[in-house]
């Protein structure tokens, strides 16, 4: 690929695939080998952002080259901060999956004389545990759509969604991708760690394109911002259990016919998360109210046995 570039960048005319074989070292001798690594080549090329141009060479042969013009980047020039920003980013992603992206943009930065300040008193740290985020961000990267198996809250079995997706967001440390689902025909926000199993291509890079003035980060927002607000959840902790559960609620009076129990109830806002947090107690918690986080339990439950 290096020596492909260097080839086209050298040129002032277009080239034709068979003077490109010809100046290129690896290539194969055989033809219809050559014309598929060659296709492989340029789609490589296009994904990378190098812009190859493609015109007439000769009477009807299509030729490529690169504009130098299009190809050099500018001088790069930052400001103190800015490039403390950066460094700090690239810390961010240090034990993370970007972390071979982010030490390259750092290289890079100081091969153009760059150099990112360091920051002591402040040590960020992003965590990606969630199985789905590599190959979710790479569809993300590629606009490639993708296909997986989503276990919804309150749902006993997990679904298959088709999804182009737009964004991978964090929000209040937890990773969420948006994009437009196929199955619904509208745009959907899911949940990382509830995407069970690999996820799968769809289709090839740059099948769909982002609606112009999508953000993701409103997406999300607006999905989040639709949840309930704060509410009380009431449950039955068997005694002698649950003491994490315990340190922040409170105790309220049980009713007749709960000796061996205790009655607790607590604040809570996002049905999901609560309910899987319950569900990990298993026969020591029962949930009373309210309705929806109780089946969000027993789906939870429901899951596990299946």
């Amino acid at each position: 690929l290096l020596s492909l570039v260097v080839c086209l960048l050298s040129t002032r005319r277009y080239l034709t695939a068979e003077q490109i074989r010809q100046a290129v070292a690896g290539y194969p001798e055989q033809s219809e080998a050559f014309k598929r690594m060659f296709e492989r080549d340029k789609d490589e090329l296009r994904e990378l952002g190098i812009p190859l141009e493609t015109g007439q060479a000769g009477d009807d042969d299509t030729g490529y080259k690169i504009s130098r013009h299009d190809y050099e980047l500018p001088e790069i020039t930052l400001e103190t901060d800015e490039a403390a920003v950066l460094g700090l980013a690239a810390r961010v992603w240090r034990r993370a999956e970007l972390a071979d992206a982010a030490a390259g943009g750092l290289l890079k930065l100081r091969a153009a004389g760059v150099e990112s300040e360091d920051i002591p008193d402040i040590e960020p740290r992003v965590r990606t545990d969630d199985a789905a985020f590599p190959a979710m961000w790479r569809a993300v990267r590629d606009h490639r759509p993708v296909v997986f198996s989503y276990q919804a809250v309150g749902r006993a079995t997990p679904q298959q969604r088709h999804l182009e997706p737009w964004g991978v967001v964090c929000r209040y440390g937890r990773w969420y991708v948006g994009g437009h689902d196929r199955d619904r025909g509208a745009p959907r926000v899911f949940r990382l760690s509830r995407v069970l199993g690999p996820v799968t291509f769809d289709g090839p890079p740059r099948s769909f394109t982002v609606p112009a003035g999508t953000d993701v980060r409103d997406l999300v927002r607006s999905w989040d911002g639709q949840q309930p607000q704060r509410r009380t959840a009431v449950i039955r902790v068997r005694h002698g259990a649950g003491y994490g559960l315990r340190r922040w609620a409170r105790q309220v009076p049980g009713a007749p016919g709960e000796a061996g129990w205790d009655r607790l109830e607590f604040p809570f806002s996002e049905v999901d998360w609560m309910a899987g947090h319950l569900a990990s107690f298993g026969p020591d918690v029962v949930v009373l109210d309210p309705p929806d986080l109780r089946e969000a339990v027993i789906g939870s439950l429901k899951a596990v046995l299946t």
